[in-house]
């Protein structure tokens, strides 16, 4: 019987990178797209803990921390000014991000998860990073469990753009562009929502690491 697991467990594994590889687009992994002007970095993805926070008054509540899943990416873009940036500062910066995890509803299929997530004052000539995250409620969905939610992860891509212009892509496995091709074992889905850094409890927190995320604008 445990034999038989382990074959059914592999064989599993096997076709996701199988329908997986076939999505590419022939681009190595983290070479720029068509257009772009610099090499970007792979992807990273980890597990963090809950933050807790501790208040100057009043009842200190309790609670167990959960974890998060978050995915960043680093980026050194050129300054010297022209049209993608006024001094040492670009006025904006999307990231497009794509996200592939194991379907918890139907074994052998994949979920891609997306997000665009839009930047502002973006500084150059230095490491800067940009992230995502999953909460510990949406991991839980996808694994039944709190916790380990990087191996719910599949494969992280992700496309950058600077004033509307796409400028590269990169992605932790496979290669760039597996995301444009789906297929019966990949699909889109929202039902399982990517959040920006903003979303998050970590929102103050390593300020001077992160790009700075647009505010969502209140409707009116």
């Amino acid at each position: 019987m445990k034999h038989v697991l382990l074959r059914k467990t592999f064989t599993v594994a096997v076709t996701l990178a199988v329908a997986l590889t076939g999505l590419v687009m022939g681009i190595p992994p983290g070479q720029i797209t068509p257009g772009g002007k610099a090499p970007f970095d792979k992807p990273t993805f980890e597990d963090i803990q809950s933050p807790e926070f501790m208040t100057a008054g009043g009842k200190q509540k309790r609670f167990k921390g959960k974890e998060w899943l978050e995915i960043e990416i680093k980026l050194n873009l050129p300054g010297g000014g022209g049209s993608r940036a006024k001094g040492k500062v670009i006025e904006k910066l999307t990231v497009k991000w794509y996200v592939a995890v194991k379907n918890p509803d139907k074994t052998g299929t994949t979920l891609l998860l997306t997000k665009e997530v839009e930047h502002i004052n973006i500084a150059t000539d230095e490491d800067i990073y940009c992230s995502v995250y999953l909460s510990p409620v949406s991991i839980k969905r996808l694994t039944g469990f709190d916790r380990a939610g990087k191996n719910a992860v599949e494969a992280v891509g992700y496309e950058v753009l600077i004033n509307g212009e796409k400028v590269g892509a990169g992605t932790s496995k496979f290669q760039v562009g597996w995301w444009d091709k789906l297929s019966d074992k990949i699909a889109r889905s929202e039902t399982v929502p990517l959040l920006t850094k903003n979303e998050t409890p970590f929102q103050a927190m390593w300020w001077d690491r992160y790009a700075e995320v647009k505010p969502v604008q209140a409707a009116k």
